[in-house]
């Protein structure tokens, strides 16, 4: 997760981390600051009353020019050295003024302020480094207007340790400068982070609703698909029902039938057994919503199946001037498959071929045995269809656009589920359209 911080928010943030310094700062003065008047009483006792009073005065100018920098929004660095150097003011007064067995112990107290202001403060470093300097500057112009020692004896009583913590706590604020600019810029990124996070997160959840709403509807469409498919294939049971039943009683008149009478009765009985396998298929709900067809697997003469199948569109072709011409093998071949839906796939196959080819048309139906394997090819050296359309009919179940208006609506559904079936039965399905014409060819495995 990528997250940019810009110049306005990282100053943003600082100051806003500045000031919370500033606060403890502050207040830490205000309430502690007074109470170094006990040295004073003990140490410098002829002086405490009136340092008292001065160190009243100066927490009181720095608690109003404290509030005056809130309200008017101004730069709390301008705060803090207003208020280092009205500290170092009166400290450095202090060491000038008390004897010199004292000296130690205000230098130390001293050291204690400027120790404390520069581990508590929070700025660029080379404020501390002019605040330093300003206690110098104040230590030696109070050093030559109100002290009587020398400087060696300013020195070797607590002078030297002042300097050394002087120095020392002037390199601490570069070091916390850093590491708070840091922090800083991690929290910004956090929450930078934790905000992207949340919307994430609603993003996601809206999506989950929007799914959730979808998934209640496809449920409500299966609902009504499975209720339709129950009205439709009772309705249609009953149709095939009664043409069964009114096929048998023709069947019982069959001595009043040519033969070629007796063939239709007879290849109308076999149609209504296979749409009645089928919709039985259909009307099994579970066996709809499972992820694998169920077969029923039964050994036959693939040869006849075609055959029958070849018989049965011959009619169908003379319609539209179409020539089917038999190259079906007439040696047997058995295989084990489900019989309906396995002439279910050459069934679609050739009506199709039928249904998209050309008037005044031949088409060739041809089977034969290659290498263990039953091949069953249609050849229409007629006009492509177009091997994009070929695709798209038997992979998409799309409804192709004839441009032209002359040639017949192609719907894919057909073609799709012969190839599904093909798959499923374990064979092959191929097709081609170029130049030559229209070929297509499937393969199952025959037993010896």
């Amino acid at each position: 997760m990528f997250v940019q911080i810009t110049k306005e928010e990282l100053a943003k943030e600082i100051n806003k981390k500045a000031w919370f310094q500033t606060n403890n700062i502050v207040w830490t003065i205000i309430f502690l600051y007074p109470i170094f008047s006990i040295i004073d009483f003990i140490y410098a006792n002829e002086v405490w009353i009136q340092f008292l009073i001065v160190r009243i005065i100066t927490v009181m100018i720095i608690y109003a020019t404290y509030t005056f920098f809130i309200n008017r929004k101004y730069d709390y660095r301008i705060l803090l050295h207003i208020s280092f150097f009205m500290l170092s003011l009166i400290s450095a007064i202090l060491c000038n003024i008390v004897t010199d067995s004292r000296l130690t112990i205000y230098f130390l107290t001293y050291s204690v302020i400027v120790l404390f202001l520069n581990l508590q403060v929070f700025w660029e470093p080379i404020n501390s480094v002019i605040q330093g300097l300003i206690a110098l500057m104040l230590l030696a112009i109070f050093y030559n207007s109100l002290s009587n020692y020398t400087l060696d004896l300013i020195v070797s009583n607590g002078g030297q340790y002042f300097v050394v913590i002087l120095i020392i706590s002037t390199l601490i604020p570069n070091a916390r400068y850093k590491v708070i600019v840091r922090e800083v810029k991690q929290s910004i990124v956090i929450e930078k982070s934790n905000e992207q996070l949340k919307q994430q997160n609603h993003d996601i959840a809206e999506k989950n609703n929007i799914i959730d709403m979808q998934y209640d509807r496809l449920r409500k469409l299966d609902e009504q698909k499975n209720s339709f498919i129950n009205i439709a294939g009772h309705d249609l049971k009953n149709l095939i029902g009664s043409i069964i039943m009114s096929n048998n009683m023709v069947k019982d008149e069959d001595y009043r039938l040519s033969s070629d009478q007796r063939e239709f009765v007879q290849y109308i009985g076999d149609s209504a057994d296979k749409m009645q396998y089928m919709l039985n298929k259909l009307m099994d709900v579970k066996e709809i919503e499972s992820p694998e067809l169920k077969f029923n697997l039964e050994m036959f003469d693939i040869n006849a199946e075609v055959q029958m199948i070849y018989k049965g569109l011959v009619e169908t072709a003379l319609m539209k001037n179409i020539h089917l011409i038999d190259n079906i093998l007439k040696l047997p071949l058995n295989v084990k498959l489900d019989k309906v839906f396995t002439g279910q796939v050459f069934q679609n196959l050739l009506s199709n071929a039928i249904k998209f080819s050309q008037t005044n048309n031949n088409i060739r139906v041809i089977t034969s045995l290659q290498r263990q394997k039953f091949v069953f090819e249609i050849i229409d050296e007629g006009v492509a269809i177009g091997q994009q359309e070929l695709d798209m009919m038997f992979n998409k179940l799309k409804t192709l656009n004839d441009a032209s208006g002359h040639v017949e609506s192609r719907l894919g559904l057909g073609l799709s589920i012969a190839k599904l079936m093909t798959k499923e039965l374990g064979g092959e399905l191929a097709y081609r359209s170029d130049e030559n014409g229209n070929y297509f060819r499937v393969e199952f495995y025959v037993i010896n």
